[in-house]
Parts: C-alpha cells; structure tokens; sequence
C-alpha cells in the first residue's frame, strides 16, 4: 500500500527545461507543482471532508448529551442502532478517510515535491557557466539547492494539512452555532476578525524576518565550508583565530536575524492566548445564558463548548500553520535568489553538434575583459593548423588563461569569434564542444570518489583495461595500487578525499594525465600540466606527453619555458595580444621578450614578473 502513494508522482518525470524560470515566488512553485495537480486536489478535497467529519462529530456528540435526558431503556430502543451504526463510523470510516489523506500527504507529497525540486535545482545550476559558480561560494549555492526542497515541501504540507483543514473547519463551526442559535454566531465572528487582525500582523513580519535569517544562515554555511575547502590554507598561515572571527561575524548576524524572528512568535503567542479566552468565554458564557433562559438544550451548550475549546487547542497550531507556512516561503524566495536565476551562458537555440575534422583553430579580433577595463584578451587574432603543437607564455594576466576559457567556452566572448574547423563555437552544442577538448590543468583537484571513477570521468564507458593502460601511461599504476583510504579500499577502489587531498600534489596531476589520455580529445589545452610533478617524474612522463600530442592540435601554457622549446610554434603574451612568435631559436634570435624570460630562467622556470 505504502508503495502504490509513494508511485503515484515520478519526481524525475520528463518536462520541459527553460533558461530563465520563474522569478517571481507563486509562478515558481506553480510550475514545480505541475506533475502534482491531481493529488493536490484529491489531497485538499480529502482534507475538507476531514474537518467536515470532525465538526460533525462534535454536533453528534451534543446531540447524544440530549439523546442522554430521557430513560435507558427508551433511548436504546429507539437510538441504539443509530448510535451503532455512528460507532461503526467512529472506528472505521474515520480512520479511513484520515489515512488517505495523511497517505496522500506523508507519502505522496512530501517525498516526491521535494525531490523533484532538488532534482531540477541540481540540474538547472550545473547549467550554469563557470563564471556564475566564480561569482558565489559553493557552499551557498548547495546550502540554497538542499534547504529549499523541504521548505517548499513543508508549504505545500501546510496548505492542505492546516490552511485548507482550518478554513474548512471554521466555517463548519461557523454553520453549527448558527444552526444551534443565530446568536451564538456573534462572539465567534468578533473573535474571528480579531484572530485575521493578528495573522495579517504576523505575516506581514515573519515572511522578511524568514528570508533574512535564511540569507544569513546560507551566508554561515558559505563561510565555514570556504574554511574547510581551504584548511590546508588556514593552517598553513595559522589562520584559526581569523576563520574563527570571520565565521563568529556571520554567525552572531545570524543569531540576531533569528532573535527578530522569535520576537514576533513570542507577541504573536501573547496575543492568542488572550484573543482564545474571548473566544471561550464568548460562545460559552452565551450558550450558558441561553440554557438559563430556557432558549438551548444542554446539548447545545455541550457542543459549543466542545466546539470553543477545539478552536482553543487549533488557534495555536493554525498559527504556527500559517507562520511556518510563510516562514518557509521566505525561505524559499531565498533559494530562489540561485536557482531561479536564467541561464547566464546559453546554447544558440539552433546549435548543433561540432563537426570536428581536423582540428584547426582560429581566434578572429577576439577580446574579452571580464566587465572591466583593462586585462583578459585584446583583439586577438591567431591561427592554429590541425595539428600544430603551440606553446603560450607571458607575465601572470597576460591573457593566457582567458584564451583557454574561451576556447572551451567558459564565458562568450565581448567581441570576436572563435572557430575550430571554420564552425564558431558559439553556433555549436557546449557538450558537443569540450567533448572534443581534453585539458590538464595547473590546479588538478579531483572528485571525492574512487580513483578508478576519476580516470574513468575522461571516458565514461572505458574498461577495465583501458582505466589501467592510461594510468600506466601517466606513470600513476605504481603509486594506485599502493593506495588504501580510511574504510579499508584499496587501489584503484581507494577515494582519494576532497579535491583529490589525500594524495601528493604530483599524484593528483598523474591521475588527472590518465584521465585526459583516456578521453584521447582531438584537441589537447596543456596548463602547467607538469608543473605539480618532481623533476624525476617530469622526466619520466615527458616523453608520454609528446606521445599523448601526436596527431593532436596542441596549446600548452608553461612557466618552465625547457617544456614548450620543442613546440612547432610559440607564442608570447603580453597585456592581452600576442608580442611575439615563432620556434625557440627563432624567438632567442629576436632577442625579444622569450630571449630576456629564457635569460632569468632558474632551473627552468621563468620569473612572470620579469623582463618589465
């Protein structure tokens, strides 16, 4: 049974991806609810009925009070099957309906709404570009993509479980004292309109004071996971103190947001408290002045006093209902502030795969300065043949990292076209694209999974063997199979932690080398691709390197200028264009910028701030 609820919405069912979703909070949790609109109503039609069922309970309950005045014997013979058939009711029809919809509910709703929002979140935000991840910390963008999905789950919970369920019930009560006595009506209706004064009060105040104090608490998770990533960092530097009072400010900003919020629940509380003993003392003191007057039977009294102390004990939960409920829609207008943000770096709508023959690359006037004034690329013009083997220098913010984002189309250009094989890359799929680029970078952090998944990333559906033939290609089977983390795996089995921590920064670049021969990409982008690795292993790996190049088109960027010397071409950056070209000797022979960089080399490297 529990299985037939919990099937009845697919979370991952098919529907139509946008590049800019909803905005604004209710088109946003509409869209989202589509795969739920038959439970939705099911769900809300079960709930009246509920609160139907209760207010009618409580009625029968006066009237068995009145049945109760006349003798045993004759209110048996002639209401004893009734009050049979009502206790059939009681015992299992009741429970019946209550745990369709709480099934509805529980098993239905919650899992499933949940889930999907958290499935489209993920995957809308890893279509984002990579500038938009360098804009934010990742910390609050999974912060925001895991507390969203319960906070709109527990919304649409409270619309059914108490919104729908209380409005059902009031007017149920409302009917009943009416049917009872018109008069009764009256204190209920004052009580009622004092009851909406105070809601409007509260949710006014607890929708700002929510999303705020979740801003903050996204803002603490951003800060201590920062601390983490970097704690190689902080313990380096003896940063303790520092992240210490760095997290501390964040957090007491979050304390203070919090203490805002709990104010408004704590006068919200004092109010009801008083605004209930109206209620009670309203609708019962005036049920009891009727009965005196000979005007209502003991029934009644009896179930209008049932009916006011159920509001009692309801007032408090419908409250915290609709603050809760506001509450998480501050929480989730929050989370929209990432997941509901357009695509920044999009497909052209008639995009199509690259058709890659050859491989030669083209930048034509390409330029791009990140939103400023100066830095990045300058009007670049630059051909590359299939199969040309480029090297590419220059002082740090050359320009040289900016072309290799733009090659892979990590931002669009501000102006200029890049082309492999005579297609602009902004005409084709990104996927389709960087499937056919490998990279080794400076930085090689690696998944925190095992170190056969991490090669393995180069080419999904690759063997056994191959994992294996590519790791002994980067020199990196010897020191895997060596390897054991802490659960006791081993080898190529062994995680290697986040960012690939728990191996040598040479261990990590050998590993993302496997990777990058497995894919076997038509285009090779080289950064600092041997520059984590000692002099022996360098050695030992270079002549995979220029193996990994062959047939290949090449751009490799390098500080140790003794690694790019044999590369068919080598460029020289400077302040976004490029200076200077040509081979090794022919850039000594110009005695150029390359000659003065070659000149202050130390042991192989170039000092980037040299040569000014």
């Amino acid at each position: 049974m529990f299985r037939f609820f919990e099937n009845l919405v697919d979370p991952y069912t098919a529907y139509d991806e946008v590049d800019t979703p909803p905005t604004r909070l209710w088109p946003f949790l509409l869209e989202y609810s589509q795969p739920f609109m038959t439970v939705f109503f099911w769900t809300a039609l079960l709930s009246i009925i509920v609160a139907g069922v209760e207010i009618g309970l409580i009625y029968y309950m006066g009237r068995v009070v009145d049945l109760l005045g006349g003798a045993p014997e004759q209110v048996w013979d002639t209401y004893g099957t009734e009050l049979v058939l009502m206790a059939l009711f009681v015992l299992f029809l009741r429970p019946a309906l209550h745990v369709l919809d709480v099934m509805l509910l529980n098993n239905t709703i919650l899992p499933n709404f949940g889930t999907l929002i958290r499935w489209r979140s993920h995957k809308h935000v890893l279509r984002q570009s990579v500038g938009w991840f360098e804009n934010d910390f990742a910390g609050r963008i999974a912060n925001r993509i895991m507390q969203t999905p319960p906070a709109a789950g527990e919304v649409i919970f409270q619309v059914f479980d108490a919104i729908s369920f209380s409005l059902a019930y009031l007017i149920g009560a409302a009917i009943l004292l009416m049917a009872a006595d018109v008069r009764l009506l009256i204190p209920l209706l004052i009580w009622f309109a004092l009851y909406a004064v105070l809601v409007r009060w509260t949710i006014k105040r607890v929708g700002p004071a929510s999303q705020a104090a979740s801003d903050a608490r996204s803002t603490v998770t951003g800060r201590v996971v920062d601390s983490y990533t970097n704690i190689h960092s902080v313990k380096m530097f003896a940063h303790n103190d520092h992240e210490l009072a760095y997290a501390k400010e964040a957090i007491e900003h979050t304390r203070k947001t919090f203490q805002v919020e709990m104010r408004i629940f704590t006068i919200m509380d004092a109010v009801l408290v008083t605004l209930n003993g109206l209620l009670i003392v309203g609708v019962v003191g005036w049920a009891v002045a009727l009965w005196m007057q000979g005007q209502a039977s003991v029934g009644v009294v009896a179930a209008a006093t049932a009916l006011t102390l159920r509001l009692n004990a309801m007032t408090g939960w419908i409250m915290w209902a609709l603050t809760t409920f506001f509450r998480q829609l501050g929480v989730v207008a929050e989370g929209m502030e990432t997941i509901a943000q357009p695509i920044d770096l999009m497909d052209d709508k008639d995009a199509k795969p690259l058709a890659l023959t050859q491989g030669a690359i083209q930048l034509d006037g390409l330029s791009h300065h990140y939103g400023r004034e100066t830095g990045g690329l300058d009007a670049l013009d630059l051909t590359i043949s299939a199969g040309e083997k480029v090297g590419l220098i220059g002082r740090s913010g050359a320009g040289k990292s900016t072309l290799v984002k733009l090659l892979l189309r990590f931002y669009d250009a501000d102006k200029g076209r890049v082309l492999i094989d005579g297609q602009d890359i902004a005409t084709v799929t990104q996927d389709s694209l960087r499937s056919h680029i490998g990279m080794v970078q400076q930085d090689s952090a690696l998944l925190h999974r095992s170190v056969r998944d991490n090669i393995r990333y180069g080419r999904p559906d690759a063997t056994e063997k191959q994992i294996i033939a590519a790791a002994k290609q980067a020199e990196a089977h010897e020191f895997i199979l060596d390897l054991e983390d802490p659960q006791g795996r081993s080898g190529y089995d062994a995680h290697v932690g986040e960012r690939g921590v728990k191996l040598s920064g040479g261990q990590r670049q050998r590993i993302t080398l496997a990777r990058v021969i497995l894919k076997d990409a038509p285009i090779l982008l080289l950064d600092e691709a041997t520059s984590a690795l000692d002099s022996e292993v360098e050695a030992a790996i270079q002549d995979t390197l220029y193996g990994m190049m062959q047939g290949k088109t090449v751009i490799a960027i390098a500080h140790r200028l003794s690694t790019i010397a044999q590369m068919d071409r080598i460029l020289v950056m400077d302040q976004g264009r490029i200076v200077e070209q040509g081979s090794h000797s022919e850039l000594l022979a110009q005695n150029g910028l390359y000659a003065q960089f070659w000149a202050r080399q130390s042991g192989g490297f170039m000092n980037p701030e040299a040569a000014e």
